[in-house]
């Protein structure tokens, strides 16, 4: 490849491509704080604008003093996160080096690793990472995975490959167990449901009022396929759950569930099953029983398994209705059968879950219902002439 220097600064230079044509790119030598020489290059850059502001950038850094940041430019998550752990593993106590070992390996490299660590930001950390596990794992879990990396990009920070810590403020959902808080009301329900019709394509819609009216879980709305919805008995069969990892089978042995479903749901889906038709033909593919029901309104595949967290955040964010996350569909059905005096039991059966875990996850909504049905018995009596002897 021949370079051509340019005119206007001696370290950028053109060069000819096949497919782009020219292009610019510069090569500077400096000497980093132990005196070591060292080049930085670039390349790619349109014009020879760009290659020179690019060029004036690194030696801006330079003079500032951050020549570990120019030297680690293209060094990814996963790499960084290798020599926090090998440069500090014989500091710590043994066991806490095993379970961070495990949280790097097992977690945060699989979600993470390919990321530049300069270039990643709070709003991809939260959609590649956090979001995916959230709901999947106890919200305690997620916050120790977070802590850990938090402390190692305090590291790069301290070592000055970072200039700061973006990552401090991200907020984690608490688990999905706890539903003090993480369901809507039926007024805040349907203000959510007619956001989503408006704004969210046919998919997000008709995923998030399956959700909604039916109390399953995330993976178990994912993993369903065309077999599973009998439109003729109005009822859906779960069998599977999915995520991005694939398919596998159901929670517990109660997760195996078929479960009745409002008239409106099944219009919905019908209608969605039209456009599905249409949407796979298109790439030269025909829908079938094992054809999984929600697939993303770009290309015919089987949506990712954040697609329903951003559908409710960004609903959320719209409407001003008080935050839940996607589990949160599941607390709102539930809570709304039982303040109606549905049957725990049948409650249970529908949510593919024990009588006893209805009773553990929701006995504060029971005990209110408890509370409102003496009420309710009092004021039915009000004017009887009963009551108490004297």
């Amino acid at each position: 490849m021949t370079k051509i220097k340019s005119k206007k600064e001696a370290e950028v230079y053109c060069y000819e491509t096949k497919t782009k044509g020219v292009l610019w790119g510069f090569r500077h030598k400096y000497y980093n704080a132990l005196g070591e020489r060292k080049e930085k290059k670039g390349s790619g850059y349109a014009t020879e604008k760009a290659a020179i502001k690019a060029l004036l950038q690194v030696k801006a850094e330079l003079l500032s003093g951050g020549s570990k940041k120019v030297e680690y430019e293209n060094m990814t998550v996963g790499q960084w996160l290798d020599i926090w752990y090998g440069s500090n593993k014989k500091k710590w106590k043994i066991g806490t080096a095993i379970q961070r070992e495990w949280i790097i390996r097992t977690q945060l490299k699989t979600y993470l690793s390919h990321f530049k660590l300069q270039k990643l930001d709070k709003i991809t950390y939260e959609r590649e990472f956090i979001h995916k596990v959230e709901g999947k794992f106890k919200s305690g879990t997620v916050r120790l995975w977070h802590t850990i990396f938090k402390i190692a990009v305090n590291a790069a920070v301290e070592n000055e490959i970072l200039d700061r810590n973006r990552f401090t403020k991200v907020a984690i959902l608490n688990d999905e167990t706890d539903v003090k808080n993480n369901f809507l009301t039926p007024a805040e329900l349907n203000i959510l449901l007619n956001d989503v019709k408006l704004n969210e394509n046919i998919t997000n819609y008709s995923l998030i009022l399956t959700l909604a009216y039916t109390g399953i879980r995330r993976g178990e709305a994912l993993g369903l396929q065309w077999k599973n919805i009998d439109f003729k008995k109005h009822t859906i069969t779960v069998e599977r759950t999915r995520d991005d990892k694939g398919s596998r089978t159901p929670k517990t042995k109660n997760s195996y569930r078929t479960i009745v479903v409002d008239e409106i749901v099944m219009v919905q889906l019908e209608n969605y099953k039209k456009w599905c038709k249409k949407e796979l033909l298109k790439d030269g593919k025909k829908i079938t029983g094992e054809t999984f029901v929600f697939i993303s309104s770009d290309m015919p595949e089987p949506i990712k398994e954040h697609i329903p967290i951003h559908i409710i955040r960004k609903s959320i964010k719209r409407t001003g209705i008080h935050k839940i996350n996607v589990h949160g569909l599941r607390h709102t059905h539930a809570t709304i059968l039982l303040n109606n005096d549905f049957n725990v039991k049948a409650i249970a059966d529908r949510l593919g879950n024990t009588v006893q875990m209805i009773y553990n996850v929701y006995g504060h909504v029971m005990k209110k219902t408890e509370k409102e049905s003496v009420l309710v018995f009092k004021q039915a009596l009000n004017g009887a002439k009963t009551g108490a002897n004297s």
